[in-house]
């Protein structure tokens, strides 16, 4: 009965590739919304990850219906704050983890027939989080690349508009010369106000788009000293000094908290290896005899 539904399995598993194949290479056109979410950053993305999107295209609309709009609308959310690492999109995102699913799924049936549990469970495990391993991780590296960059940014940008220019346009000439997702973040909060959005929504939904508190002190403090007429430049520059004082605390906070951590690694296993070794060592240095000890 186990070899007969691991042949099964397998059977499933190879007409899946060659279904897959076969979509791969099919001429036929697909729907307009997947053709661009195909097209878009298809020069950033891997060939690997290219390859998974083709194979599950088909089953994205699917993945989405599966979803629920409430989920979509999250998910669309964080793409968003993890700045489309790689092309991502979100009909890129219910591709994979269609295609990551169904591998999951049939890999970790066939272990799990073979009485590998612990292997069915890491194939479960990858076949439901793999494709959202990306999306936090890159979420959690652009949070602090931002955080990092953030208050020489605002004395760049204080220096600029206290030579003359107007907010609008010494963001615009600053945010041209820096590189990076707080650049990138900065385009887009341009680009609404261009067409037509209010410079407070357009902060809104800036803050709304990166979960930083460095981000939001930043917003916060520029529509308050907007509403209270203080100087753009005095603002930035106090709000870069804020933000160094408050990364300064961070960084006390994280190193009191390594030190317990260290320590612990310290007694648990750096100290008892050590002692092994020197006894050890001591041991061998004497010229004892072993034969004599074990009474051989």
């Amino acid at each position: 009965m186990t070899a007969l539904l691991l042949a099964a399995l397998m059977a499933l598993a190879v007409g899946g590739i060659a279904y897959g194949i076969r979509l791969y290479r099919a001429e036929t056109k697909l729907p307009d919304d997947l053709a661009v979410a195909l097209e878009i950053g298809a020069s950033r993305v891997s060939t690997t990850g290219s390859a998974v999107d083709r194979l599950g295209m088909r089953f994205a609309p699917l993945v989405l219906r599966l979803m629920g709009p409430k989920r979509v609308d999250a998910k669309r959310r964080r793409i968003d704050m993890a700045g489309n690492p790689g092309g991502l999109t979100l009909d890129r995102y219910a591709a994979r983890r269609a295609v990551y699913g169904i591998f999951g799924a049939v890999m970790g049936l066939v272990f799990l027939t073979n009485g590998r549990l612990l292997f069915a469970v890491m194939t479960f495990a990858f076949g439901l989080l793999a494709a959202d391993a990306l999306i936090w991780q890159a979420i959690r590296d652009r949070r602090e690349v931002i955080d990092r960059t953030l208050p020489d940014f605002l004395d760049v940008l204080a220096v600029v508009v206290s030579a003359g220019l107007s907010f609008r346009q010494a963001l615009d000439r600053v945010a041209e010369k820096y590189e990076g997702p707080w650049a990138d973040e900065l385009r887009i909060t341009l680009r609404q106000m261009d067409m037509g959005v209010s410079r407070r929504q357009a902060f809104d939904e800036l803050r709304k788009r990166n979960e930083s508190e460095q981000v939001g002190q930043f917003v916060s403090a520029l529509q308050q000293g907007e509403e209270l007429g203080s100087p753009i430049a005095e603002t930035l520059i106090q709000i870069a000094t804020d933000m160094r004082r408050t990364d300064a605390q961070n960084s006390r906070r994280r190193a009191a908290r390594t030190i317990p951590k260290a320590t612990m690694v310290t007694l648990v296993f750096m100290l008892p290896a050590t002692m092994i070794l020197i006894a050890t060592g001591m041991f061998l240095g004497s010229g004892s005899d072993f034969g004599s000890i074990l009474g051989r």
